[in-house]
């Protein structure tokens, strides 16, 4: 064959992407176990972090199993199905129907105390946010918060997943004094100390807080049923041992009664 016809130049070149794709293809294969495990990896870590519990990445599994004591899977009507809640794809599930949407869950618990972990998934200015809130028993205390995003802006949008930043959902209610749901919202000009359903935005970074704070609010929404349910025994305990204490009550007050009468 001439090497200096079009024909040769033509199959060297179809021959040559041929091998580069092969060769690229294989690559990807063979690293895509790796980077599965890695990103596995990485969630554990923000995973984790929303309790205060950081670690490195090679440590990541032996703490998550440590810690996360429940893993489980809520339908819209705040009921428990069967399922993994780590695979539950959030951008797959905000495509489906309202009624069929499944949300994760994750129960930690640390020094005898469970904390229940929410993955979250938003919108921000330039593309997705998402991030994990952990709410204390009482299902209305924020005990820790773990934000990220895809590409907002440095040291604008991207202060979400500062610690900085965080840090000060600590201690923040997503319940009113009655028990409505009122969720944690964005207030201009910061969230002051007495205002325990407001956190401060970002100067500059306005869409992003936004962003976050329709994501928070639409988001721990779909708990407040089942925290309700699981909340419920305990209500129903209350006042039962209340019922209780009042019979109680109510006889000694007979017995003494009985008493004088028999003294007298």
């Amino acid at each position: 064959m001439n090497k200096n016809s079009n024909t040769f130049t033509f199959t060297f070149a179809a021959v040559m992407v041929i091998i580069v794709a092969t060769l690229l293809a294989s690559a990807a294969i063979g690293l895509k176990p790796m980077q599965e495990k890695n990103a596995e990896l990485e969630k554990k870590q923000n995973i984790l972090s929303s309790v205060n519990i950081i670690v490195e990445r090679d440590a990541a599994e032996k703490a998550f199993d440590e810690y996360i004591v429940e893993r489980l899977v809520i339908n819209n009507k705040g009921q428990v199905i069967e399922g993994d809640p780590f695979t539950i794809d959030l951008k797959q599930e905000s495509k489906k129907e309202e009624s069929d949407r499944l949300y994760p869950l994750f129960v930690a618990k640390i020094d005898g105390n469970k904390y229940y972990i929410i993955p979250m998934r938003g919108k921000g200015l330039w593309g997705p946010i998402w991030g994990y809130l952990a709410i204390e028993s009482d299902f209305n205390t924020i005990y820790g918060a773990s934000f990220d995003h895809k590409g907002e802006t440095p040291g604008l949008g991207a202060e979400i997943a500062t610690a900085n930043f965080q840090k000060q959902f600590k201690g923040k209610k997503i319940l009113d004094n009655n028990g409505g749901f009122v969720s944690v919202k964005i207030v201009k000009g910061g969230g002051a100390a007495d205002n325990p359903h407001g956190f401060d935005g970002i100067s500059g970074g306005t869409i992003t807080s936004v962003g976050l704070s329709n994501m928070l609010e639409n988001t721990l929404a779909n708990y407040i049923a089942y925290f309700k349910t699981v909340s419920a025994p305990t209500a129903e305990k209350t006042q039962a041992e209340i019922k209780v204490s009042e019979k109680n009550t109510d006889t000694e007050a007979a017995n003494d009664s009985t008493t004088l009468a028999t003294n007298k």
